[in-house]
């Protein structure tokens, strides 16, 4: 366990340090990190997006395109990796589920991760009306992902007519997150409407006028100093959510070279550009990246529905699959695998715009929940 002298948060019954590790995909953050975060008293969150890249013999099962297999060994291997870091943290913080409602088996993904023991679903990447009903019967915390004070007013009065609140609302701030950005275009990421002193202040404003008690509020998004958490709750936060940070950590789940290229990143070498979703996202100009940027107007220009290069048919809506020239043209799930990988020729390499706490360093995790919580110097 880790010591805090910032004051912990209740998720549904669980006390928890005010830190949340988000979610990471694909499989950047799996049972290692998400069992390494909870042990120490916090909230751990697996990514549920094609997580068999961590399973050799579900790998090897998938060697055809049939979209019903993948989709069975994704939720196997889903159910391995929330056991496997429900074991490693032995009673202690929580483990949390992040699932996109963008994907098309958002659903399925919902109620393996409730089957299989998951503290909290943690749901963002649109918005998420029809969670409750998919986690209706279980014991489980249920957290959306907004970015404003108008969706957090559109989830509430939805999920009010189902008899359901949120345990706690993830409000990302899109000029700082990284991956998926929860603005509709990049030249809105730094629209005002997305700070969070405003959205805390009209987010509770929003519980009076609905005569609901306060809900946890957790910020996300370019948290990256012991200053900025204590600033945000003064502001009324509960806790806070960080993603990059963790990923880089001894026990984050992806190559080494994944780790050292998001370490080593400097500012000017993390870009916005529009994703195969249809949404902005952030990473770091790779070679495969710099090399997309550069013929991306021409791809967009030959833009024409095709068939799915994986067989997954991971998104709703792919810009690539469904020939949407306003989005981006590649195989999300084929690039974020190699990135995985530390493929750095093929790899995309999602990463929020903060500085790291420990430069180019990788640390373990407890020490990254120091640095943060502790009052102590790095």
């Amino acid at each position: 366990m880790v010591s805090s002298a910032l004051p912990s948060f209740n998720l549904r019954g669980r006390k928890l340090l005010p830190v949340v590790q988000g979610g990471m995909g694909v499989g950047i953050s799996a049972h290692r990190l998400a069992g390494a975060v909870a042990a120490s008293g916090a909230m751990g969150t697996i990514a549920s997006i094609d997580l068999r890249h961590h399973h050799p013999d579900l790998m090897a099962k998938a060697s055809n395109r049939d979209k019903a297999a993948l989709d069975e060994i994704n939720l196997i291997a889903l159910d391995r990796e929330i056991r496997a870091a429900l074991e490693i943290a032995n009673g202690q913080g929580a483990i949390a589920v992040n699932v996109m409602k963008a994907v098309t088996e958002h659903a399925a993904l919902v109620r393996q991760a409730c089957e299989s023991g998951a503290h909290a679903i943690v749901m963002g990447a649109g918005l998420p009306f029809d969670l409750p009903d998919l986690a209706a019967g279980h014991d489980v915390a249920l957290i959306p992902i907004l970015s404003d004070s108008r969706g957090v007013n559109l989830v509430l009065r939805k999920w009010m007519k189902k008899n359901r609140l949120p345990d706690a609302i993830v409000i990302e701030h899109p000029k700082y997150a990284g991956g998926h950005l929860g603005a509709p275009k990049p030249e809105e990421i730094g629209d005002g409407r997305f700070d969070f002193p405003r959205v805390i202040e009209e987010v509770k404003a929003i519980f009076r006028e609905l005569g609901i008690e306060e809900i946890p509020i957790i910020p996300a998004g370019g948290i990256d100093t012991r200053e900025k958490i204590r600033e945000l709750l003064d502001l009324g936060a509960s806790a806070v959510q960080i993603g990059t940070p963790f990923a880089v950590t001894v026990e984050g789940d992806a190559h080494p070279v994944f780790k050292k290229v998001l370490a080593e990143a400097k500012p000017e070498e993390i870009v916005t550009f529009m994703s195969v979703a249809g949404l902005p996202a952030r990473a770091v100009v790779t070679p495969w990246l710099k090399n997309y940027l550069r013929r991306e107007p021409k791809l967009k220009d030959c833009a024409n529905p095709s068939a799915c290069t994986s067989g997954l048919g991971c998104l709703l809506h792919c810009g690539l699959r469904d020939g949407n020239s306003r989005a981006g043209q590649f195989c999300i799930d084929a690039q974020l695998a190699a990135a995985l990988k530390g493929d750095l020729k093929k790899g995309l390499f999602f990463r929020g715009a903060g500085k790291l706490p420990f430069g180019s360093a990788i640390r373990p995790v407890s020490e990254l929940l120091e640095f943060f919580l502790s009052g102590q110097p790095a």
